[in-house]
């Protein structure tokens, strides 16, 4: 009988295709995260005050929710907005479902930032561009499928 400890799935080493497959995420992860750190900067703006001015050029949020989706604090949350609401970027408003829930938005002005910031990211436009569109949609296919595991 096998424990959990010793199932052999769980000792088996990743084969060397998908060690390189990982290693080619990683390589991707980081460039996009270079790309977008120099987006923000042309706008003034830390890669934490861009990633959430993006999610809320979206939709409003509550705090709690944008700190789930950027994985940190809701105090950290509460400092970015902060910053992003002091240049006129976001505004806090009551939710109209629940009035002691104060939602984060974008306003015009940070909606427009957030847009020049997508079309800023090159990593994103460049590589991409030199795919097909099948080849496009079975990446994207394929991307869903890793993150539905």
């Amino acid at each position: 009988m096998s424990t959990p400890q010793s199932s052999p799935a769980k000792l088996r080493r990743p084969d060397a295709l998908t060690l390189e497959v990982v290693e080619l995420i990683g390589d991707v992860v980081a460039r996009f995260y270079a790309d977008y750190e120099e987006a923000a900067g042309e706008h003034a703006l830390t890669g934490a005050q861009a990633r959430l001015l993006s999610l809320l050029s979206l939709e409003p949020l509550p705090m709690r929710k944008l700190a789930q989706k950027l994985k940190c604090e809701p105090s950290n949350v509460t400092g970015i907005v902060d910053r992003l609401e002091a240049r006129g970027l976001a505004e806090r408003r009551p939710d109209p479902a629940d009035r002691r829930v104060k939602l984060a938005a974008a306003t015009d002005e940070g909606r427009r930032v957030a847009r020049d910031l997508r079309d800023g990211l090159r990593f994103a436009r460049e590589p991409l561009a030199g795919l097909s569109d099948e080849e496009r949609l079975s990446l994207r296919d394929l991307l869903r499928r890793m993150l539905d595991v």
